[in-house]
């Protein structure tokens, strides 16, 4: 039975409505991927007010890697509401805070002895990450790499690569942030090949050293093992390898940002695992929460507690209803083998994909690790981004019942963070009309019928 059931045409009357509501009442800077104004979610199911149903194949940019609403992660949510909602951890503390850190540290990659951090988003776990690093080095700088993105607050924002429109008019940003070129090999920035290039991404961090700053001056090199919004790269497995131990050569902290790989998105727990490397700080959120608002750094003991008392904090860090959704999210995973999930759902979008990429000349090249996936679309013969086709492909995805967001530096990829509790009828539902969706921008001789399913009913 089809899972897509389209009552009027996308956007519906309702939601266009909102969306009248919203332009006179909510900033303009906002973005929104889609014009759909959601009323219910389950699953990997969302059906907006005008009683349309979507397959989700964005899960909240990276937070719904154990569905929506599941009903383990409901249960502590309505119990702990139930018990207590808020003292401050730093006021009257509370157990979930301590079990969770406990978890974390043990969860983590990494066999020297660990302590955590509970936060409230992404970006403020980067921010604090970094100030743990420069309190235990002594050191200023901080590297970071192009196409990254790390938040939007303003150190956060500074590491963020993507000029427009995440830093347009927010000058001038924080000083001691330097970048240099990630493992892309689609367009390598050294314009070598791998294997032959000898990882000269990851060597020239060294040069940087001897013409930009100075090792003794660079507290961090913070990174993402897949980037997210920068376009979902997947570094060659010996890459980070080699980056951290030249980071242990010169004493300066490795920082893993796993907000959007982390919670078995890409197959493992934490990506790390995949890269085989031990970061030294290592930082979850998204998927963590199971929907609620949560942040962790995890790290080496002695890192980690380099600030002084009362240097880290906040009032809402680690809200006790945040923790054991967050808890009920990790016995989640593993109960129900969702790295194993993962695995499998990858694979077998590469295995569609590749077919795609024979018969659809827009599809460049195909990224990513374990679910964490994408196609970079391109000019046919070019690597001149297909910016327009994408917007359109986008499009015809949600008026055809199938949400899905763009990523990439120039714009020009499609990515999937759907629910690892998708069905294997519903994700190939889905793919059906992200098909068709290709077919419609290329005009392919290909026959590619859209699914029945994705029309109205």
């Amino acid at each position: 039975m089809a899972s897509i059931h389209l009552r009027t045409p996308v956007p519906g009357p309702r939601s266009r409505e909102l969306m009248q509501r919203r332009d006179n009442a909510v900033a303009r800077g906002i973005f929104h991927a889609t014009p759909v104004f959601a009323a219910r979610a389950e699953g990997a199911m969302v059906e907006d007010v005008d009683g349309n149903r979507f397959i989700d194949l964005a899960g909240g940019i990276g937070c719904n890697n154990v569905g929506h609403r599941a009903e383990p992660v409901l249960r502590a949510i309505r119990e702990q509401a139930d018990r207590l909602l808020h003292t401050c951890f730093s006021v009257a503390p509370y157990e979930g805070y301590v079990r969770l850190s406990e978890r974390l540290n043990q969860l983590t990659p990494g066999k020297f002895p660990k302590k955590t951090m509970l936060l409230n988003s992404g970006a403020e776990a980067v921010e604090n990450a970094v100030k743990i690093a420069r309190a235990y080095t002594k050191r200023p700088a901080v590297i970071c790499f192009e196409d990254a993105f790390h938040g939007r607050t303003l150190l956060a924002l500074s590491l963020t690569s993507k000029t427009t429109p995440y830093k347009l008019g927010f000058a001038p940003f924080v000083n001691e942030v330097y970048r240099i070129p990630y493992a892309y090999c689609y367009r390598c920035a050294f314009g070598l090949k791998y294997p032959s290039c000898g990882l000269a991404c990851a060597q020239h961090l060294e040069d940087v050293f001897r013409r930009t700053v100075s090792a003794g001056s660079v507290a961090a090199v913070i990174a993402e093992p897949v980037l997210g919004e920068g376009g979902f790269m997947a570094p060659p497995l010996d890459y980070f390898s080699r980056l951290v131990e030249i980071c242990k050569r010169h004493g300066i902290i490795f920082i893993a940002d796993e907000v959007q790989t982390g919670i078995a998105r890409t197959g493992t727990l934490f990506a790390c695992e995949q890269y085989h490397i031990e970061p030294d700080l290592l930082i979850s959120a998204k998927s963590l929460g199971g929907g609620l608002p949560i942040a962790a750094i995890t790290g080496q003991a002695e890192i980690m507690d380099a600030p002084g008392v009362g240097g880290l904090g906040g009032t809402f860090i680690g809200n006790p209803v945040s923790c054991e959704a967050a808890l009920a999210v990790l016995d989640m995973v593993e109960r129900e083998n969702l790295c194993g999930r993962a695995r499998q759902l990858g694979q077998c979008f590469v295995e569609r994909a590749r077919r795609w990429q024979e018969r659809f000349p827009v599809i460049g090249t195909i990224h990513g690790l374990g679910a964490m996936r994408a196609i970079e679309l391109v000019r046919p013969g070019t690597l001149e981004p297909a910016i327009e086709e994408t917007k359109q492909v986008g499009r015809f995805c949600y008026e055809h019942g199938v949400i899905t967001i763009s990523a990439g530096t120039y714009g020009n990829v499609i990515r999937l963070l759907m629910p690892l509790v998708i069905s294997d009828e519903q994700f190939e539902e889905a793919l059906g009309v992200l098909e068709a969706s290709l077919q419609s921008v290329c005009g392919s001789s290909a026959k590619c019928s859209l699914p029945k399913n994705a029309v109205h009913a």
